[in-house]
């Protein structure tokens, strides 16, 4: 059997979708909105572009059905953000930001939001817990765990052009 082939695709203002073809060659997505919702997609396996179910799912349902697919022994040590009010979410900086080549304490990120940056994954690289003094680059993506508002701040200080 293959692995199975995805796309992620930033959607500006809405948040990403994740796009997934399966070894029989059925479409699928998953649209993860900026509010935690997400939106499934399955496509008619003879035409990508013919939506066959949409199923719009709150934060909390989504959380659920990713329960089901995924192995009963996952580990009770793990930090269930949502339970809490708190969001942990990928940021990308885009290659035209402005904090492109500027150093991760100017972005004065945890003071203006709130938020914390817990990780930043460059290319196949997981930098864990950078400090102030870490130099960001375009396509770096920031892991950033606060509330929905802080992390909503914090995705648009980094899409500052």
């Amino acid at each position: 059997m293959g692995a199975a082939r995805t796309r992620r695709t930033p959607l500006p203002g809405i948040g990403v979708r994740y796009d997934l073809t399966t070894r029989e060659h059925r479409g699928l997505s998953v649209v993860a909105h900026r509010d935690g919702s997400r939106t499934l997609s399955a496509y008619q396996g003879d035409d990508p572009d013919a939506c066959a179910l949409s199923v719009h799912l709150t934060g909390q349902e989504a959380e659920a059905l990713a329960g089901t697919l995924t192995p009963a022994h996952r580990s009770p040590n793990l930090l269930s953000t949502t339970e809490l009010g708190l969001v942990a979410e990928r940021i990308e900086l885009p290659s035209v930001s402005y904090w492109n080549g500027r150093l991760l304490g100017d972005t004065r990120m945890r003071t203006e939001t709130g938020v914390s940056i817990v990780a930043v994954l460059r290319r196949a690289e997981a930098i864990p817990s950078p400090g102030p003094d870490f130099r960001l680059a375009g396509g770096d993506t920031l892991i950033v765990i606060g509330t929905r508002e802080g992390a909503d701040a914090a995705a648009a200080i980094l899409g500052r052009e």
